[in-house]
């Protein structure tokens, strides 16, 4: 029998091992918590809510939560993709854009002016 040698494992993998969070409702509930607190006129990436919830690696399930919530229950028109970019096709991205600019957000070209609308977290928000 011959054996092939392993391949070496990666910080980031490791770091990914690690983080991973079982699926709950407490994961959820961060999250929202988290897109609660971006303020009109504000905007984060999913990235940057999923981290401030306490699951840096999990961006994705943002987008998974903001899919399934029920319409007018989250904020979602302010959270973006990395770089400000709206991540969103078709009409719904139209209407991303279209509620952004009416709480006063600018777009430099596709993408949001970062620099000037993005929200930073602040730890002591998520206490308690």
């Amino acid at each position: 029998m011959v054996r092939r040698p392993h391949r070496p494992v990666t910080s980031r993998e490791v770091a990914r091992y690690l983080l991973r969070a079982p699926r709950n409702a407490q994961r959820d509930i961060a999250f929202r918590k988290a897109i609660r607190q971006i303020p009109r006129g504000k905007v984060a990436t999913y990235g940057q809510v999923a981290a401030a919830a306490g699951y840096p690696l999990y961006h994705r399930q943002v987008a998974q939560l903001l899919r399934s919530s029920p319409v007018g229950s989250l904020p979602w028109q302010r959270v973006l993709g990395s770089g400000g970019a709206i991540k969103l096709r078709g009409e719904a991205a139209l209407e991303q854009r279209m509620r952004l600019e009416m709480e006063g957000v600018r777009f430099r070209g596709k993408c949001v002016d970062m620099e000037a609308h993005q929200h930073r977290f602040r730890p002591w928000q998520f206490e308690g």
